[in-house]
C-alpha cells in the first residue's frame, strides 16, 4: 500500500448542512481541490455516520479523489450520524428522494462543473444504482461495489426464495443497534440528545418488514433496478468479489445494460473495496482505476477505460480450504461481450438412481460467513464435513484443467412426501487426498420453484424437475482433481429450515450440472497499479479483551442432539479518534439447532455501543437484543433497546411480533 501525501492539487475540507425541500438538513463532509476552477462532485451516500463509523474509510479516499482535481463528498442518510430527520426502512422512497435533491444540489454549487457521480460500497452501491434509475439529470456516472439490483433474491434477505436465517436476522439486529446510536453534540450541540430521543421514537426493527414480505413483491421491487435496467442512464463500473455474496450482479449489469454504457471488475475480493489490502488478495490499485472511469465520463477525458473488456474476471487457481488466504492463486481474464463467446455450458450427467437426501439439521455449520470481510475465520474450511452430510456426484478432471467463468446451474428430478422443503447445492473442488474447497453454491425454497413471487406447495408423492444457478464464479479445477456437487436438504444458519421438511428423494437419472466452461486464452495482459489511498485519519484501535474471543466457534451438546455457532462479527471494535472520540462495539451472533428438528433453530444477537468523550463529560451506550425462531405457523421476533445518557436510562422498548410463516 502506498500512501500519497502529495497530489495534483491541495485540498481543504468542510462540514456543513444541505438543505431538503421539506426543511431537514443532511450532514455532509466535503473534501475539495483549491482552485478556482469548476470540478465535477463525487457522492457517497450513506447511514453509517462519517463522524465515525466511516471516517477511518472516507480518509483514505474522499481526499484522494480531491487531491485529483474533484469535489469528493459524504453525506449522511436522514436520521442517521448528525443528519436531521427520522430513520427510515432501507433504500426507500425518502432515502432516494433525499439522494436526487442532494445530487441536483452538489450539481448548483459555485465550485462544481455542474457533473456529478455517485460512489459506494454496499449499502452505498446499492443507493448509486437506484438513485441512477431515477436519472437525475446531472448524475454522469457511478461507481457500484458489492451491491445488487435484485433486493429480494440477492441481498440479505433471502435466497432461492428461503429466508436467509444468517443475514435476515443478523442485519436487521445490527441495523437496530445503528440507529439507536445518538448523533454527537461536538457537531450538532446541544439539540442532540432531543434528536436522539426523536429518533428512537421512531425505530421500528428491520426484521418485522423483511419478514412480512416473504415472496418477491412489490415491496422488493421497489429498488431492485432489474426491474428496469433502461431506466439507468448514467455510466456504470460495476465492481464485485467471488467471495461477496452481490457478485452476480456485476454479470447482470454487464449483460442487460448497453455495452458503451458500462464496465464490469470481478476480483478474489469479500465484501470490501479492493483496495484496502483485505484477504483475500491481490489488491488492486482501486482508487487510480476509478479516477480512469471519473476523468473519461466527468471531465471529458479519454483514458481508454471503454476501451477495456467489457467484462474483467479473476479466474482463482485452485487452492487448499481454508478460512483465510491473504492472496489467491489465479489469473485476470477479459471478455468483450457477456454472456461471452468463450465459455460453453458443458453438462455433467449424475447417476446413481434414486438417493435419499435427509441431510441433519446442523449441515451449514461450516458454510462460512454470508459476508465475508476479510477476517480470520470468514470462508468456508474444508467441506468434508459437510459433503458426509449431503449426497454427492463426483467427476473426475482428467484431460487438462477446466476453468469456468459464471453461474454454474443444477436440474434436479426430485420427489417430495410432504408439501414443503428446500435444496441446496454445493460446487467443491476435492483434490487427489480428499480434501473439498467450495467453489459457489446455490438454494431453492422448492415453495418458489415456479417464481419467487408465488408460493406453491409440491404434489405429494410426485416426481418434479427443478431448475436453479449457483452463485456466479471463476475458477480452475486441475487434472487429477475431482468436481464434486453435493447436494443437502438442510443448511443452517444460511437458510432457515421449512417447518416439517423431511427432505427428498432425488432421481439422479436424468439430473444434472451444468458448468459454465471457459476456453482456455492467451493473457490479455490485463494489469492494475498498486493500491494507494490518501494519509489515514490517525485512529487508535486499543487492544480489548473481546478480541481475545473466537470469531467463529462451534459448540455441539452430544447428549441433547443441539448444535450452537457463536459468531463474533468483528465490525470494528474499540478505537480512539483524533479528537478524542471514544468508540466501543461489541457483537455476539448466536445460532442454535437440535440436529433432528427444523422448528428448533434460534438466532439471537446481542449488541452493545458505547460514545464517550471524556473532555465533554458525554458518555452514552447503546444495548440491544435481538431473537427469531418459528413454530409451524409463525416467525417469532424479540427485539429490545436499551439507551443510558451516563446512568440514566433515556430510552427502553421491546417488541414482540408474530409473523406467519407464508413462503418462509
Amino acid at each position: 500500500m502506498q500512501i500519497r501525501t502529495e497530489f495534483p492539487y491541495e485540498t481543504t475540507h468542510e462540514d456543513l448542512y444541505i438543505p431538503l425541500s421539506d426543511g431537514t438538513q443532511l450532514y455532509a463532509r466535503i473534501w475539495r481541490p483549491v482552485t478556482d476552477e469548476p470540478v465535477p462532485a463525487l457522492l457517497e451516500y450513506l447511514p453509517y455516520r462519517l463522524s465515525d463509523w466511516t471516517a477511518p474509510r472516507d480518509w483514505q479516499r474522499h481526499p484522494w479523489y480531491a487531491g485529483h482535481g474533484y469535489a469528493s463528498v459524504r453525506v449522511d442518510v436522514r436520521g442517521h450520524g448528525n443528519s436531521e430527520g427520522l430513520p427510515g426502512d432501507e433504500y426507500d422512497a425518502t432515502e432516494l428522494a433525499d439522494g436526487v435533491a442532494v445530487v441536483h444540489w452538489l450539481a448548483q454549487q459555485e465550485w462544481c462543473s455542474g457533473r456529478v457521480g455517485m460512489f459506494g460500497i454496499s449499502w452505498g452501491g446499492f443507493n448509486s444504482l437506484q438513485i441512477a434509475a431515477l436519472a437525475p439529470e446531472p448524475l454522469k456516472a457511478i461507481v457500484t461495489v458489492c451491491s445488487a439490483d435484485d433486493r429480494y433474491d440477492n441481498d440479505v434477505h433471502y435466497m432461492g426464495g428461503s429466508v436467509l436465517g444468517v443475514d435476515m436476522h443478523a442485519w436487521a439486529s445490527t441495523m437496530l443497534a445503528f440507529v439507536s446510536r445518538p448523533p454527537d453534540p461536538a457537531d450538532v450541540g446541544d439539540d442532540w440528545r432531543q434528536m436522539w430521543l426523536n429518533r428512537l421514537e421512531a425505530v421500528d426493527p428491520f426484521i418485522h418488514t423483511w419478514l412480512a414480505h416473504q415472496s418477491r413483491d412489490d415491496y422488493w421491487k421497489h429498488g431492485s433496478v432489474c426491474e428496469d435496467y433502461g431506466a439507468i442512464k448514467a455510466k456504470v463500473l460495476a465492481v464485485g468479489g467471488w467471495h461477496d455474496p452481490y457478485r452476480d450482479t456485476v454479470l447482470r449489469l454487464v449483460e442487460h445494460l448497453d455495452p458503451g454504457q458500462v464496465r464490469g471488475l470481478i476480483g478474489p475480493w469479500s465484501h470490501q473495496y479492493p483496495d484496502r489490502g483485505l484477504p483475500p488478495g491481490p489488491a488492486i490499485g482501486f482508487l487510480q482505476e476509478t479516477l480512469r472511469w471519473w476523468d473519461q465520463h466527468l471531465k471529458g477525458k479519454d483514458t481508454g477505460v471503454m476501451t477495456e473488456p467489457l467484462l474483467r474476471s479473476w479466474i482463482s487457481g485452485s487452492h487448499r480450504p481454508a478460512t483465510v488466504y491473504e492472496t489467491l492463486p489465479g489469473r485476470w481474464v477479459g471478455d468483450a461481450s457477456w454472456p461471452s463467446e468463450n465459455v460453453t455450458p458443458v453438462a455433467y450427467a449424475l447417476a446413481g438412481g434414486a438417493q435419499i437426501v435427509r441431510s441433519p439439521q446442523q449441515t451449514g455449520l461450516d458454510a462460512g460467513r454470508f459476508f465475508p470481510f476479510g477476517n480470520d475465520a470468514d470462508l468456508p474450511p474444508d467441506q468434508r464435513d459437510e459433503d458426509a452430510k449431503s449426497v454427492c456426484f463426483e467427476f473426475p478432471v482428467e484431460d487438462g484443467p477446466v476453468e469456468i467463468l459464471g453461474r454454474p446451474r443444477v436440474r434436479l428430478r426430485l420427489r417430495l412426501d410432504v408439501p414443503r422443503g428446500q435444496v441446496i447445492a454445493r460446487l467443491c473442488d476435492v483434490a487427489p487426498d480428499g480434501a473439498s474447497t467450495l467453489v459457489t453454491r446455490g438454494a431453492l425454497n422448492l415453495a418458489a420453484r415456479n417464481g419467487r413471487d408465488r408460493t406453491e406447495d409440491w404434489p405429494v408423492g410426485e416426481t418434479e424437475d427443478v431448475t436453479f444457478e449457483l452463485n456466479g464464479i471463476g475458477h480452475t479445477f486441475p487434472r487429477g482433481h475431482r468436481i464434486r456437487i453435493a447436494v443437502s436438504s438442510s443448511y443452517w444458519p444460511w437458510i432457515w429450515p421449512q417447518a416439517g421438511s423431511a427432505g427428498f428423494t432425488l432421481e439422479a437419472d436424468g439430473s444434472l450440472v451444468e458448468l459454465p466452461v471457459r476456453r482456455h486464452t492467451e493473457d490479455p495482459g490485463i494489469t492494475f497499479g498498486e493500491p494507494e489511498q490518501s494519509e489515514p485519519l490517525g485512529v487508535v484501535y486499543p487492544a480489548t479483551l473481546d478480541e481475545q474471543r473466537p470469531e467463529r466457534l462451534v459448540v455441539r451438546d452430544v447428549a441433547k442432539g443441539e448444535w450452537r455457532l457463536e459468531v463474533d462479527p468483528r465490525y470494528g471494535g474499540t478505537r480512539v479518534y483524533p479528537d478524542g472520540l471514544e468508540f466501543t462495539e461489541d457483537a455476539v451472533e448466536t445460532y442454535t439447532i437440535q440436529e433432528d428438528d427444523p422448528l428448533s433453530a434460534r438466532a439471537r444477537s446481542d449488541w452493545t455501543i458505547r460514545l464517550h468523550r471524556p473532555e465533554m463529560a458525554w458518555d452514552v451506550r447503546v444495548e440491544t437484543r435481538s431473537e427469531t425462531s418459528a413454530d409451524a405457523h409463525d416467525f417469532i421476533t424479540s427485539n429490545e433497546v436499551v439507551c443510558r445518557d451516563g446512568g440514566e436510562v433515556v430510552f427502553h422498548r421491546t417488541w414482540e411480533k408474530r409473523i406467519p410463516r407464508t413462503a418462509g
